[in-house]
């Protein structure tokens, strides 16, 4: 790339950086005091009038200074070179926060809470899809001898109990075998196969168990397989109406909150964030949502060896910090995942 190209390029990102701080348009004369360009205010007024005929930047009608556009802030997000990596002080905190959590739900609200609090933008996480979920155990408790208790552990930490009525008791032996057909059907098997390993229990189980595994085997169908109504954790919604300026048009922001409430239009901006250790950005229309136009997605995947659970991310208005977003969305993912990989 030109000397020239990366002078004009030093003058969008100088233009981004106070811009994303001061959310006042920037002019030529105020780049020029605060950053060392190296250069004149003829020649910075020359490399932004060029910016803006590429459409990197653009005149409000009320300022004579210039904002970065959505192409700008891609042209800036794709050439960052460096992201401001966590303190050591910082990555402890996060690390015993989430490890505080006693549980799989409690882990990733924990998860969601910090990564609004460290961006200050509308934080995301999506449960571990049941594709990527392996059967750790089943247990099977007779609460009395015609009702049982079900207890589905996952390698990802999820916990589902369901009741079951039987309609007839149960003895102690046929307990212990129904116990062993289970186990012998999920355990160590990914959901979706222990899904259907189960329905064909009844088929080639004993007489005498054939009526319980058909009610038991109905439960746990059900269970194992996936509810998206139940899939994502929200926190800091109320970040955005802080920033409702940022949004634009009026109505921009009803739009925005709207779409929050489909879960699947978040899903959807979540999917293509299935590679741990990579974090994808998406900027205004980009997004591909008409309700999130005025956006940026800033998301990664979580997992644990290597098997991705799920997505998280962050909302919030194009004009934000994508360093400090970036590194905060690839921090937490990190450690929820290390998190869960001990439990």
């Amino acid at each position: 790339m030109s000397s020239t190209e990366d002078r004009r390029f030093e003058v969008l990102r100088a233009i981004v950086a106070d811009y994303v701080a001061t959310k006042e348009p920037i002019g030529s004369k105020t780049l020029v005091e605060r950053h060392n360009l190296g250069v004149s205010s003829a020649t910075v007024r020359n490399d932004m009038a060029v910016l803006e005929a590429e459409g990197y930047i653009a005149q409000p009608h009320t300022s004579s200074g210039r904002i970065p556009t959505d192409k700008g802030y891609r042209q800036f997000v794709d050439r960052i070179s460096e992201v401001k990596p966590l303190s050591p002080a910082e990555r402890r905190a996060i690390m015993e926060f989430l490890e505080s959590g006693v549980d799989l739900d409690d882990v990733l609200r924990r998860g969601v809470r910090l990564l609004a609090q460290l961006t200050r933008q509308v934080a995301v996480v999506q449960y571990p899809t049941v594709s990527a979920s392996t059967v750790r155990h089943i247990e099977v408790v007779a609460l009395n001898p015609a009702r049982l208790l079900l207890v589905v552990i996952t390698d990802t930490g999820r916990v589902d109990q369901r009741l079951v009525e039987l309609g007839a008791v149960i003895d102690d032996e046929d307990l212990a075998a129904l116990r062993a057909m289970l186990g012998g059907a999920m355990d160590g098997k990914r959901l979706a196969s222990a899904s259907a390993a189960v329905a064909e229990l009844p088929e080639r189980a004993p007489r005498q168990l054939r009526d319980v595994l058909i009610r038991v085997s109905t439960v746990l169908v059900e269970t194992l397989v996936e509810h998206p109504e139940e899939r994502l954790v929200l926190g800091g919604t109320a970040n955005l109406t802080r920033n409702a300026a940022d949004f634009g048009l009026p109505g921009s922001l009803r739009q925005v909150l709207e779409a929050l409430e489909e879960q699947v239009i978040v899903l959807k901006l979540l999917a293509a964030a299935q590679h741990p250790g990579t974090v994808t950005v998406r900027i205004g229309e980009e997004t591909q949502v008409e309700q999130m136009r005025t956006t940026s997605v800033v998301s990664t995947g979580y997992g644990v060896e290597g098997a991705v659970l799920g997505g998280m991310g962050v909302l919030g208005p194009t004009r934000m910090d994508y360093p400090g977003t970036i590194a905060s969305v690839a921090a937490v993912a990190r450690y929820i995942g290390e998190v869960l990989a001990e439990r």
